[in-house]
């Protein structure tokens, strides 16, 4: 019996050409199209416009999708964390958030299976790198989500799973799906990254400009060479240049995430060391309180301390946000994704 055809893994074209070749029209190419990306139909009985012949071929000889979701927790704040089965075995996590107060739905995507960056406060860093996810397998999260909740993902953030500058061209090709065939636009797409300088300056020069994201989590080189090893690769001074770069090539505006850790990246004197570091940085600051990772020795930081540090960084003039936890009772926090099976 002969392999089906999985139109999820077909880019627009390939996917035109596949019914083309079906002794079809071109616009029934774009009816399901319509029907996977903005309608995410789970079968094709459900793509009613589509001729019931044509709907029939297609069961027989084509797949949506070959993504399974293996297992899937429900937060008490509403936050919904996926585990997705791909077609190699290989598993990875994508996470929904909902803000009561909003009306925005944002999908947490992975970039890749585990991750090389071993930053130490991770549990993904712990589980080692795998392999880069296709284009395919990062849309197919966002996807997953659709069909499963019948709702509409608004934003998008790579920061799931996986440094997505060390998948550049992947992700890249994934988020020209994201805001073509999903129609969500540019400014609502978030990557975050580590600090890859080339390819910080990369992504500044091409037509579709993310918000970027900075992993930035010490000001200080020695003290994020104890916790993030890519300090010893494109160090604290070669990524603000970086920085400065993206921001004087695209206008926008960066978003510094910075984890606290008890006593150890939360103090006053690490506050003024980052003040310094961002004073002539077009950016924001995002404080993630720090998610314990079992087997880990850090610490939460204290309710006094996270708002000194916000205070101290306010007073240079930043806008100062603390990250809303969402999903920690079912691990699907900052760094908590570690993409195992329960």
């Amino acid at each position: 019996m002969e392999e089906k055809i999985v139109l999820t893994k077909l880019n627009k074209k390939e996917l035109t050409d596949f019914i083309l070749s079906l002794d079809e029209k071109e616009f029934r190419a774009k009816q399901i199209i319509s029907w996977i990306y903005n309608k995410s139909a789970t079968t094709f009985d459900e793509m009613t416009d589509v001729k019931k012949e044509l709907r029939e071929k297609l069961k027989e000889i084509a797949l949506i999708t070959d993504v399974k979701i293996k297992t899937k927790q429900v937060s008490k704040d509403g936050t919904i964390k996926y585990l997705l089965e791909y077609s190699d075995g290989n598993l990875a996590e994508c996470v929904l958030m909902r803000f009561d107060n909003r009306g925005n739905l944002t999908a947490c995507v992975s970039s890749q299976i585990g991750c090389p960056m071993g930053c130490v406060f991770c549990a993904t860093g712990k589980r080692g790198f795998i392999r880069n996810m296709l284009p395919y397998e990062i849309v197919e999260q966002i996807l997953t989500i659709q069909r499963d909740t019948k709702l509409k993902v608004t934003n998008v953030v790579f920061m799931g799973q996986g440094e997505p500058f060390y998948n550049f061209e992947n992700v890249y090709s994934a988020i020209e799906i994201i805001n073509s065939e999903l129609q969500i636009g540019i400014r609502r797409i978030t990557v975050s990254t580590c600090g890859i300088v080339p390819n910080i300056k990369k992504i500044a020069s091409k037509a579709l400009v993310p918000t970027l994201a900075i992993s930035l989590h010490a000001p200080i080189s020695s003290l994020r060479k104890s916790i993030m090893p890519v300090e010893n690769k494109y160090d604290l001074n070669e990524l603000k240049s970086a920085l400065q770069y993206y921001i004087e090539k695209t206008g926008k505006r960066v978003t510094l995430e910075y984890v606290l850790i008890g006593k150890l990246t939360d103090t006053k004197e690490v506050a003024l060391e980052l003040i310094k570091y961002m004073k002539d940085l077009k950016c924001n600051v995002n404080l993630i309180p720090y998610n314990p990772v079992m087997g880990d020795t850090y610490k939460k930081p204290s309710k006094k301390d996270i708002m000194t540090f916000k205070y101290l960084l306010e007073s240079s003039g930043k806008k100062v946000t603390i990250r809303l936890e969402r999903g920690a009772d079912i691990d699907a926090a900052c760094g908590q994704l570690a993409g195992k099976a329960q």
